[in-house]
């Protein structure tokens, strides 16, 4: 710190980006060489450029969108970079919002409601990043949560790293040729100027696109000690794009995958969760077993990746789910995480389930207790475990409903909100053999009928099942509550209260419930 106060005090420059060849050269790539279709291009993506550009300062499309584009693909997002702060940015439009703290960006809001329901559309936007030398960095033991814990997410140095070359915060502003060096591989690296329909490229990304590689921009081990999870996006991009990892650029993937243990949870668990859903899950597998990523890496995945561990059947199970996630993305129809992680763990949720009931506990507790170990074992304590827990417990505890198709149980069970999620995990416990396909084309059957046509249903089966439940004969229509007994337990009721009458003074009875104003 002392050195650094001197060599300011002296007027000598800042140690700053000390690989100068890093920098690249600004190469401007007109229309008729890059041959984007504008139509590809989001009209408010180009709205936002646009605004940016009309307030003074500099905007472009950057990074995978780019990319996409120049391969003929619709980018699934658009990301914006300029010269404006966050502050400048935010001033500019209606609905912004400044976010982050390792990485200060703006939310640029479309339209009102949930993103994921197609009711708004978010623009993210950056500002141009100097590169930084990690020497010129502040350099502090711990992670991220010790930055939040000493008060220091919010204010304190712009650049600071940890002890392996980590960044945890780097919000230092610089020129585009900077920040596009800074980047991660080179086909990520290119800005396209809607306005001007112009490509701007500092590091033969265009060249490098048309080749289908992927190289990293500088030395991969540095980059990679800046950011772990460069890894992972190497394997990423490489099974959605069909690219292959330059030779210098995968050198370095074994031995620094270690770094990844310093990432935090939920950041891991995120990038995770983009290897399977771009439609390219089961590439993304084989390229994970390709590049030799160690065990414990992702483990809800460490069964998938290793033939030794698991069932043959776990595997089988685990593939329908993939392939299926699969052609669901690549027909546009939306994926939920909750789905595609119950699939990979609902083998370890039956094993549990085996050894409580071995040991006595009743069926139905026993699944509760088994999804509550499995969830807390494999997922852990990750950023909205919340609403993703609550999804995949209802998908497990309703398989065992399904086998129950007396009473009212499967009219209450087609009515709950996630049957569709329960019924869809069902086909595939049938495609793999697990489940009898007669029961899932059953509950398909009366999942789409009319009430005539349910009851003729609920008729062929109503002697087979009361022989299977082993309990008691059905009961008509009018159930008691023991009639659905174990959908009581997996989708409690809200309490009735009981109607007591207190005495008054008066001598008038009043329910506990309370009445019409002015009763009592």
């Amino acid at each position: 710190m002392i050195k650094k106060f001197f060599d300011k005090l002296l007027g000598k420059p800042t140690k700053k980006a000390s690989a100068a060849p890093l920098l690249g050269q600004r190469v401007e790539v007109p229309k008729s060489a890059h041959q984007i279709d504008p139509s590809l291009v989001d009209e408010r993506a180009a709205k936002v450029v646009q605004t940016l550009v009309d307030g003074g300062h500099e905007a472009y499309i950057v990074g995978g969108a780019v990319r996409d584009l120049l391969l003929g693909l619709r980018p699934k997002d658009f990301d914006v970079a300029t010269d404006a702060t966050p502050e400048q940015v935010k001033a500019l439009f209606r609905r912004a919002f400044i976010i982050g703290r390792r990485f200060r960006i703006v939310h640029v809001v479309f339209g009102r409601g949930r993103q994921d329901r197609g009711l708004s559309e978010v623009i993210e936007v950056s500002t141009f990043r100097a590169l930084m030398d990690a020497a010129a960095a502040e350099q502090v033991v711990g992670n991220e949560k010790t930055l939040k814990a000493e008060g220091r997410h919010s204010a304190g140095p712009s650049h600071v790293v940890d002890a392996d070359g980590r960044v945890l915060r780097d919000n230092v502003w610089g020129p585009q040729i900077e920040d596009a060096a800074r980047r991660d591989f080179t086909v990520n690296a290119m800005y396209y100027d809607p306005v001007r329909e112009l490509v701007v490229d500092y590091h033969g990304g265009i060249k490098d696109a048309k080749k289908k590689l992927l190289r990293m921009i500088g030395d991969p081990e540095t980059r990679y000690r800046e950011d772990p999870v460069r890894i992972i996006r190497a394997v990423r991009f490489a099974a959605k794009l069909g690219f292959e990892i330059e030779p210098k650029t995968r050198a370095p993937i074994q031995a620094m995958s270690a770094l990844l243990e310093n990432v935090p949870p939920s950041r891991l668990f995120d990038e995770m969760i983009k290897l399977l859903q771009t439609g390219h899950s089961l590439a993304s597998l084989a390229e994970l077993r390709k590049q030799g990523l160690p065990a414990g890496t992702f483990p809800v995945l460490d069964t998938l990746l290793d033939d030794s561990r698991g069932s043959a059947a776990h595997r089988e199970f685990v593939q329908l789910a993939l392939a299926d996630t699969d052609r669901r993305v690549d027909e546009g129809k939306p994926v939920a995480p909750s789905f595609m992680l119950a699939c990979m763990l609902w083998h370890d949720v039956q094993l549990k389930w085996d050894q409580l009931k071995a040991g006595g506990e009743p069926a139905f507790a026993a699944l509760q207790q088994a999804v509550e170990a499995i969830f807390d074992a494999r997922i852990g304590d990750i950023s909205g475990r919340g609403k993703l827990g609550g999804d995949m417990r209802e998908i497990w505890l309703m398989q065992p409903r399904f086998e129950r198709r007396v009473g009212n149980a499967p009219f209450t069970l087609v009515e709950q909100p996630r049957f569709r999620a329960g019924f869809d995990f069902l086909r595939l416990r049938a495609d793999a053999g697990e489940a009898l396909d007669e029961l899932a084309r059953w509950w398909e059957d009366f999942s789409l009928a009319d009430e005539d046509e349910r009851r003729r249903l609920m008729e062929s089966v109503r002697g087979r099942d009361a022989r299977q439940d082993g309990k008691r004969q059905p009961k008509p229509a009018q159930t008691t509550e023991s009639d659905d007994e174990p959908e009581a337990v997996a989708e409690p009721a809200k309490k009735r209260r009981r109607r007591r009458r207190k005495p008054t003074e008066a001598g008038v009875a009043v329910s506990s419930e309370g009445g019409e104003p002015g009763s009592v």
